[in-house]
C-alpha cells in the first residue's frame, strides 16, 4: 500500500536527521505553565510571565549551544514570546542553526472506565494549530502519552487508545509538513522491577508502532521519544548503566523499526548525571544501532542551571556555564565518549 504523504517524505527525513545530527541532541523547554511553576517554586521564583521569558532567553542565548543541542521543543507561550532585543525566539534559534519546535498536546485527562489510566488530549483543531506553529518557524512537535505501571496496569486499551492518538497526531504533523516526535513514556513511579519495565515498554512500542504503519505514517519522517527501561523508583533494585543499556537496547531492537531515524530518550525522573551515564552505556555498548541514539532532555539538562540562575540577572553567566556543560556531557554520550571526569569541568 502506498504512502499517501510522498510529497513531504524528503523534507520530514531531512529534518529528522538533523535533529539527530552526530553529536547533538534536544533540548525540551516545553514546560507547561503548571509544571514551570512547581520549578520555579523550588527555587523561590515567581512564575510570572516575564520570569519564563527571561529564563527561557538564558537557556536560548548560551553561547555555543548549538555545539550540542539541534533543536529545542517550545511552549505554545514560549513561541510567540521575543528575546530582549525583540527577536521572536524561534527566529533566535534558527539563526543560531538550532531547530525550532513545539508541544503540542493538550495533557493528559483520566480514561473512562479505566481506573488509573489516563489519554492525551489535542487532536481538535490541531491542523490548523500546526499550521500556524509551521508560519511561526516551527519544523518538528511533540506528543506525549503516560502509562502506568501497577496493579493490572497498564490495560491493553489503556495502551490502544493512546497509541491510536499518537498515531494520529503523527499522520497529521507529516500531513502538514512538521515532524512528528512521538513520546510514549512508562513512568518509573512505581515498585516494579526492570524485567516489568522492559515487558511494558516493549508492548506500548509494539502498539504504538503497529498504529503508526496503519494510518501511514512515515518512519523516515519522524523520531521516537521514549523511556530507557528501568527499575521502579520504590523497587529498591539498583542497576548499573550497562545493565539499562542492555535492557534498553533488546527492548528496542525487538520493537523499534530501523528506518526510524533515531530514539531521542527522555530523562523521566533520572538526575542529571543517571541520564547521562545512561545513555553514554547505550552507545558504548552498540557502536552501530539502526537508529542514532541520543536526548531530548528537560529537567536532566536543565536543572543544574535553575539551581544556579535562583532568578538573578548577575547569576546568568553561571548558569549558562552549567547549561552548556550539561549540554556538552550528553554530547559525549551520543558517542560513548562521556566520563565521569568530565563532571570535574563544573568546579573549573
Amino acid at each position: 500500500m502506498k504512502n499517501k504523504m510522498t510529497s513531504n517524505t524528503a523534507e520530514l527525513a531531512l529534518t529528522a536527521q538533523a535533529l539527530v545530527a552526530p553529536g547533538k541532541g534536544i533540548l525540551a523547554a516545553d514546560e507547561s505553565e503548571g509544571t514551570i511553576k512547581k520549578r520555579f517554586t523550588s527555587i523561590g521564583v515567581s512564575s510570572t510571565e516575564e520570569n519564563r521569558r527571561a529564563y527561557r532567553e538564558l537557556l536560548f542565548t548560551t553561547l555555543n549551544m548549538a555545539e550540542a543541542i539541534s533543536g529545542v521543543i517550545l511552549y505554545d507561550e514560549t513561541i510567540h514570546q521575543e528575546d530582549a532585543e525583540g527577536r521572536p525566539f524561534p527566529q533566535l534559534l534558527q539563526q543560531k542553526g538550532i531547530i525550532p519546535g513545539i508541544k503540542v498536546d493538550q495533557g493528559k485527562i483520566d480514561l473512562p472506565g479505566f481506573d488509573g489510566e489516563t489519554v492525551t488530549e489535542g487532536l481538535d483543531g490541531l491542523g490548523q494549530r500546526l499550521d500556524h506553529y509551521r508560519e511561526l518557524g516551527a519544523k518538528f512537535a511533540k506528543w506525549r502519552a503516560v502509562f502506568t505501571i501497577g496493579d493490572h496496569l497498564p490495560t491493553r486499551t489503556g495502551i490502544q487508545v493512546n497509541a491510536h492518538a499518537l498515531a494520529r497526531y503523527a499522520a497529521l504533523c507529516q500531513a502538514h509538513g512538521i515532524v512528528p516526535i512521538v513520546e510514549p513514556e512508562v513512568l518509573m513511579d512505581g515498585e516494579h522491577d526492570m524485567a516489568l519495565c522492559e515487558l511494558v515498554t516493549g508492548a506500548v512500542l509494539q502498539a504504538v508502532f503497529a498504529e503508526l504503519l496503519a494510518q501511514g505514517v512515515s518512519y523516515e519522517g519522524m523520531l521516537l521519544k521514549p523511556n530507557m527501561v528501568l527499575p521502579g523508583k520504590d523497587s529498591g533494585q539498583t542497576v548499573s548503566p550497562e545493565e539499562v543499556a542492555e535492557a534498553t537496547l533488546r527492548c528496542f531492537r525487538r520493537t523499534v523499526p530501523a528506518a526510524v531515524p533515531g530514539i531521542v530518550f527522555l530523562s523521566g525522573g533520572q538526575s542529571a548525571e543517571e541520564a547521562t551515564v545512561r545513555l553514554n552505556a547505550m552507545n558504548a555498548l552498540d557502536e552501530s544501532p539502526p537508529w542514532a541514539l541520543s536526548f531530548s532532555y528537560g529537567r536532566a539538562l536543565q536543572q543544574p542551571v535553575l539551581q544556579a540562575w535562583q532568578g538573578k540577572q548577575g547569576n546568568i553567566p553561571e548558569a549558562q556555564r552549567l547549561f552548556y556543560h550539561r549540554a556538552k556531557c550528553n554530547s559525549a554520550a551520543r558517542s560513548g565518549t562521556y566520563s565521569p571526569q568530565m563532571e570535574l569541568a563544573t568546579a573549573a
